[in-house]
């Protein structure tokens, strides 16, 4: 391999213009191997979960030339298929890299702009999306619409050049660094609740957005709750046409929903593994906590769940090469992610026992108080992206065909 060659733009390592999908898996896992131990060099597993670093890590990414990787060519991407997608998601689940902040950005807002957005929209938003100098939130859920999106209330009416927000979001992640938000607002009626929406583009520093971050049971404050005053947003920065916002917002959440679970499920096969050594160090009862027959068939229970759904994630990602979606797939990887990633941090309480009371700060080692601190956290992955309940209800009328 030709280590300086880059792209024709000029972005990105060598390994990004291989021929071979096993050639440009060894080279991305050689550039991990290299860059992420440089990068996070003193940090224990909670310095690489804390935010300055996820940005700090996520903003190499992208001046490594390693964003945009299925975006067309012609707005800065690499066009790479579905499946080297995937590798590269697998290969940082692999290493351990963090989550990124922006993941909405670049997941969910870059690929909805490229489909439905203006040219000027692409080329203001775009390269910043890229180089990752913009942060995205996404402004859906409110008090009175969080399951049922299409009941929301926030009302966007024009005037002149302009739309005039008032409102209220919340559940907004990251809110409180973002530049701008991809928001869902009420700018007509119609026969449907679904009628009357649009998509804008909302800059986070106008004036009369006021935003309150929501401090969460794990200590963190991820979320946040978005007052919205008079705020006058561009006409210009409406996503694709007024009042057809909800069929934007279904596309953006099968943007969400599809390889956006590839490594999280990478990451699941870790973690089982993981949970395998603790229960092996743990004692209970004079015997290490992997010897006691309910733990040992809830990890092998949770083993063969995971599996599957790695067989699963493959599937959904070979019928998506083909141009083949579906919203039910979508959902049931979502829904059986979610619930099997709730038991495992389930299982990991029970092998830690009396000590998982102590909580995440207070355990004896900073690894163990990771045990107690994601499984507070899973609490909310049965809401967050459609709640279980919505999901099922997905997969029981579009998928089978059952009755309302």
């Amino acid at each position: 391999m030709t280590q300086g060659l880059t792209e024709p733009s000029g972005r990105g390592p060598a390994f990004l213009l291989v021929q071979e999908d096993a050639d440009f898996r060894a080279g991305l896992r050689e550039w991990l191997a290299r860059e992420l131990p440089l990068r996070a060099a003193g940090r224990g597993p909670a310095g690489r979960n804390a935010l300055e670093f996820r940005r700090a890590w996520e903003d190499h990414i992208c001046q490594a030339g390693l964003s945009g990787l299925g975006w067309p060519l012609a707005v800065g991407g690499h066009e790479l298929s579905l499946k080297r997608q995937a590798i590269f998601h697998e290969e940082c689940a692999r290493a351990g890299t963090p989550l990124p902040v922006n993941m909405i950005g670049h997941g969910i807002v870059a690929p909805t702009l490229i489909a439905y957005g203006s040219e000027a929209q692409k080329s203001r938003f775009l390269p910043r999306i890229l180089d990752n100098s913009e942060i995205w939130c996404q402004g859906y859920s409110e008090p009175g619409a969080g399951s049922d999106l299409a009941a929301l209330a926030a009302k966007g009416e024009r005037r002149g050049d302009v739309y005039v927000l008032n409102g209220q979001k919340i559940w907004t992640s990251f809110a409180d660094i973002s530049d701008f938000c991809l928001m869902l607002a009420r700018t007509g009626s119609g026969p449907s609740p679904r009628a009357g929406i649009s998509v804008l583009l909302v800059d986070m520093r106008l004036p009369g957005i006021t935003v309150r971050p929501i401090r969460q049971i794990t200590g963190e404050a991820d979320y946040n709750e978005v007052f919205f005053d008079d705020v006058k947003v561009p006409a210009e920065n409406l996503l694709g046409e007024e009042n057809e916002g909800w069929r934007l917002a279904m596309a953006a959440a099968n943007y969400e929903r599809s390889t956006y679970f590839v490594p999280r499920v990478v990451r699941m096969q870790a973690e089982i593994e993981q949970l395998v050594a603790l229960a092996a160090q743990k004692m209970r009862n004079g015997r290490p906590a992997i010897e006691d027959p309910a733990i040992r068939s809830a990890i092998t229970d949770l083993g063969i769940n995971i599996h599957a759904l790695r067989l699963f994630a493959d599937q959904i990602l070979a019928a998506a090469e083909r141009g083949e979606t579906s919203g039910v797939d979508s959902s049931a990887i979502k829904l059986m992610w979610s619930e099997n990633h709730q038991r495992l941090f389930d299982v990991a309480m029970d092998v830690l026992g009396s000590e998982a009371m102590l909580g995440p700060q207070e355990l004896s080692g900073a690894s163990e108080g990771r045990w107690a601190r994601d499984f507070l956290w899973t609490r909310a992955e049965t809401i967050l992206a459609g709640t279980s309940e919505v999901h099922r209800n997905i997969i029981a009328e579009r998928g089978l065909g059952l009755p309302k």
